[in-house]
């Protein structure tokens, strides 16, 4: 259950604030300014442990003091970080082997940041101990409303390979596995005599100049999300008992593939995402949604918190891509509109040194006289209009699983062809439903899925018998299942299923597959129904299902390509081939429509319809001006009455007319 802050009220507005960066002149200024900007809420300390914890075990907390206090004059709450994902010079001098260690063996230096193990015991223990600090000197002041602790676990090293890691992942394996028998089966150890004697013996699947067991290297991506996870709850234990909520900002919910955040959900107070738009990616406000609906979905439905966008140009990019006039509105409002009770940047003020000088900020280089602070004012302008909808939620008749460990899987080496990939099937079939102006949730496989009306499991390559047996009862129950190709063929330790493919799910989808023919670089493949398709075709066998489309042309021309599958009440659906989002979408629309799935019809397709509680949310992409018909109201943004009119890269929230 979500513990949002109940400070500031409203939609939340601001950023990142590094005040350690600029002289005190410069802070009075970022104050004032931040009130005309309409900031309610910053992120403050995230970086600064060497401003905090100049010397080991020496803390100097007064000029955070004077900053928190300015801050609350200014009626400014405060996100209070822990700021233990840049270790300062002195933590990497006095316990060098803290450096984390790269997968190919070369140890990580610093000048950078996040440069320590999660399982390094100094690092836990001087973690610890600035987080008690930290509760102790600010747990009960009252600008601080929430706390932050550390910043984008798994971002951009996920694993690490340090003697201190292979101690804590023997640890780890003696408590998932319980003996070496059970490690051996799990990991089919038979193959290429790698059968274990002594805990000892096993060591981190390091780089090798052949494949490694990859049932071992699943488990050691377990193993590294569930130790950043440890290290996450150290701090959280001792700042929760102030009171007050706890958070970290996920590096990018959609992107952040080396942290299982469905065990991470549960572990935080408020599930925070930071989202950064790649400026070169055709139609990326697509992505920008799904980012949004992942991260709703991993609060179970409840407010989350946007924590970190960027108003412009992202300096880590391979190019950094300014946005057009109105980009910067539209993508802030989409994630309020997708759950978001937040509206939050990196950062304040751009830094005029160090490696983000080139980052765009709510204050860029150029002062009050941008283009970009004039939007910024006019955006918490906007937010501070869209108080009513806080709280709001956003529901769905249609879930997508999604599932890292089958992303972790998927993607080892050795599949039966390089071209696949977890993120390609989910963001085909994504882009279809969103271009059918349908919204998602994102669920587990194991998830109780009974309230949705269909399901799609775009890439479950590891499918467990449990989460088989629960989506068997889903359909029996009256489900609209659709599955894509080579999902259900391993189980948790990457085994094969027993039998014909597809393993877990060959009864409920009523086939099996002889054979998998996957496509050379660039050949395609058409079914009869017209969609086209790439990567993939495959040897199906009908044991009790019908087809509805076959491949024309290709290695399996005239077999299936499109089956369902009557099974209890419900239908499983089950496509061989990888369909462009173009192709998806008529196969979509005819499940759609037989599964009863309300949506709104004959709206152009870059008009993005968002329903958040009682509002609705209508943001137009494209070029030309949009007509939406039936809906009436006052758009929140204008507080004038909607004419049903959303002008070319323009955004309305329509609150019904109160009777």
């Amino acid at each position: 259950m979500s513990r949002y802050p109940a400070v500031p009220e409203g939609i939340a507005f601001g950023g990142d604030y590094n005040p350690e960066q600029w002289p005190a002149e410069v802070q009075e200024e970022d104050v004032r300014l931040m009130r005309e900007a309409g900031v309610t809420l910053v992120s403050l300390g995230v970086f600064s442990w060497v401003q905090t914890e100049p010397r080991e075990g020496v803390y100097e907390f007064g000029w955070l003091d004077a900053i928190v206090d300015r801050l609350h004059d200014a009626g400014i709450s405060v996100n209070l970080g822990t700021p233990t994902a840049a270790p300062p010079a002195w933590f990497s001098r006095a316990y060098p082997d803290a450096f984390p260690v790269t997968r190919e063996g070369v140890r990580v230096g610093a000048g950078g940041r996040q440069h320590a193990c999660s399982s390094h015991p100094a690092f836990r223990a001087a973690s610890a101990r600035l987080a008690e600090r930290l509760a102790e000197r600010y747990g009960d002041h009252p600008a601080v409303v929430m706390w932050h602790v550390h910043n984008e676990y798994g971002a951009p090293l996920g694993e690490c390979y340090c003697a201190a890691s292979t101690a804590a992942w023997r640890l780890w394996l003696r408590r998932r596995h319980e003996d070496l028998d059970a490690l051996n089966a799990a990991w089919g150890t038979a193959f290429w005599g790698q059968r274990y004697g002594d805990w000892e013996e096993i060591d981190a699947p390091r780089w090798s100049h052949t494949v490694v067991n990859p049932a071992q290297r699943l488990d050691y991506a377990r193993f590294a999300s569930e130790e950043h996870l440890s290290h996450y709850r150290l701090q959280r234990d001792i700042l929760r008992r102030t009171g007050k909520p706890v958070t970290t900002n996920f590096a990018g919910t959609v992107n952040c593939k080396s942290m299982d955040l469905w065990r991470w959900a549960p572990e935080l107070d408020v599930i925070a995402n930071d989202h950064y738009l790649n400026g070169e990616q055709p139609d990326n406000h697509i992505w920008l949604s799904m980012s949004a609906d992942l991260s709703r979905s991993l609060a179970g439905g409840e407010p989350w918190m946007l924590m970190e966008h960027s108003t412009g140009a992202i300096s880590w990019q391979a190019r950094g891509i300014a946005k057009r006039p109105g980009e910067m509105r539209r993508n802030s409002l989409a994630h309020v509109a997708r759950g978001s009770d937040s509206v939050l940047f990196f950062q304040w003020r751009a830094s005029r040194s160090g490696a983000e000088k080139w980052h765009s900020a709510m204050l860029p280089h150029g002062g009050t006289g941008t283009r970009i602070w004039q939007d910024v004012v006019a955006l918490g302008a906007d937010v501070r209009r869209l108080a009513p909808v806080r709280g709001g939620r956003v529901t769905a008749e249609v879930a997508v699983a999604w599932d890292w460990e089958s992303y972790w899987a998927l993607e080892l080496e050795w599949r039966p062809t390089g071209d696949l990939a977890f993120r390609e099937r989910v963001d085909a079939f994504y882009e279809a439903l969103w271009r059918e102006h349908v919204t998602v949730d994102f669920v587990h496989p194991s998830a109780d899925v009974s309230a949705y009306k269909v399901v799609v499991l775009p890439s479950s390559y590891l499918l467990t018998e449990g989460s088989a047996k629960n989506l068997q009862r889903y359909v029996e129950g009256g489900g609209h299942l659709l599955v894509s190709y080579f999902s259900g063929v391993v189980d948790e330790h990457d085994t094969v299923h027993e039998g014909p493919y597809p393993g877990a799910l060959r009864e409920l989808l009523g086939l099996s597959v002889e054979e998998f023919h996957p496509l050379r670089e660039h050949e395609t493949v058409t079914l009869t129904g017209g969609g086209t398709g790439r990567v993939w075709s495959e040897r199906v066998h009908l044991v009790g299902a019908r087809a509805e489309q076959h491949f024309a042309d290709g290695p399996d021309a005239g077999h299936p390509a499109y089956t369902s599958h009557d099974f209890g009440a419900g239908t499983a659906r089950y496509l061989a081939a990888g369909l462009t989002p173009a192709g998806l979408r008529p196969l979509l629309g005819a499940l759609l429509d037989r599964a009863g799935v309300s949506r709104p019809r004959d709206l152009p397709e870059n008009l993005e319809l968002v329903r958040r509680g009682a509002h609705t949310f209508l943001i137009n992409h494209g070029p030309a001006p949009a007509t939406v018909t039936g809906l009436s109201g006052t758009d929140l943004l204008t507080g004038a009455p909607f004419t049903g009119d959303v002008p070319p890269g323009g955004v309305a929230v329509v609150a019904p007319t109160q009777e």
